[in-house]
């Protein structure tokens, strides 16, 4: 495949996100669901970078042991409570109708960090699909990348072509083959999967459009920095942007965040957390 167009400062700003609107409404509603009993942190960091890269309103969807705890550490979002497995994983079914009507109303939605259960993440995903509105744009992430090859054709039918935030690990399991992550892999889970795909700096559109974030730090090979990233794609897309500039825009701000960070803090030993707190300030150096 040709080359991709790297992805600079001069690139974003001849790409320019929407002009910030003046009510939370306006600037877009999204949903994360995740956060088992034992992660609700992957959730929680997914919101707050949504609310960092501009999204209006974040609703934390989490199991139900961990709710009052996060909305009480976490006061600018919503949180819902899921019912859960005797281990603390979040029952699939059950949390996909508890989450219909929210989806249904959403612009953006956010599906799998903290998850923690292969066999429920499936069945959230299966049934959670069907309630999605036409416009809804969506995210996914994790465990629900671990069970998307089951869902494959499920994800041609969006109107808007979801985005998938793998690691490498997640990727190998998307193309069943274990890969060290070149262009072409990503390019081809974009379009086995009907989707946009950012991974390891590349992003791929599955229709022949690729980027790729020339900077990037080992320090991002962090808990959390995952969860991070997927955020401030759900993010952008709950403000009406479009998913490859969702993803080129997220990647680089993840990136760019992480070498700051590495030149503040140190090569390793930076925090995921402190990936967010970066946001808003690029986002004005390239406005």
């Amino acid at each position: 495949m040709s080359d991709p167009e790297l992805v600079t400062p001069e690139l974003l700003r001849g790409w320019p996100l929407p002009d910030p609107a003046s009510s939370k409404k306006a600037r877009g509603q999204l949903v994360v669901i995740g956060g088992a009993a034992g992660t609700p942190g992957g959730a929680a960091l997914a919101g707050l970078a949504a609310l960092r890269v501009g999204a209006g309103h974040v609703q934390l969807a989490v199991a139900s042991s961990v709710a009052a705890p996060l909305a009480a550490n976490f006061p600018e979002a919503g949180v819902i409570g899921l019912a859960e497995t005797s281990s603390g994983s979040i029952q699939g079914s059950a949390a996909a109708e508890r989450c219909a009507e929210v989806v249904a109303g959403a612009d953006a939605v956010l599906v799998g960090p903290g998850l923690d259960d292969a066999d429920e993440a499936a069945d959230l995903l299966r049934d959670l699909l069907p309630h999605l509105g036409d416009d809804t744009a969506l995210v996914l992430d994790a465990y629900a990348l671990g069970v998307l090859p089951d869902f494959r054709d499920r994800l041609s039918d969006r109107k808007v072509r979801p985005v998938l935030t793998p690691n490498a690990e997640e990727l190998g399991r998307l193309l069943d083959r274990e890969c060290e992550p070149e262009l072409e892999d990503v390019a081809e889970a974009a379009a086995g999967y009907s989707s946009c795909v950012t991974a390891q700096g590349m992003i791929a559109d599955g229709v022949g459009g690729a980027w790729r974030v020339p900077s990037g730090h080992p320090g991002l090979a962090t808990a959390g920095s995952g969860d991070v990233l997927a955020g401030l794609v759900v993010g952008l897309l709950a403000r009406a942007v479009e998913p490859e500039q969702a993803a080129c825009w997220a990647t680089y701000l993840h990136s760019v965040s992480g070498e700051r960070l590495a030149s503040s803090i140190g090569r390793v030993g930076f925090l995921a957390r402190e990936l967010v707190d970066q946001v808003p300030l690029l986002l004005a150096e390239l406005s």
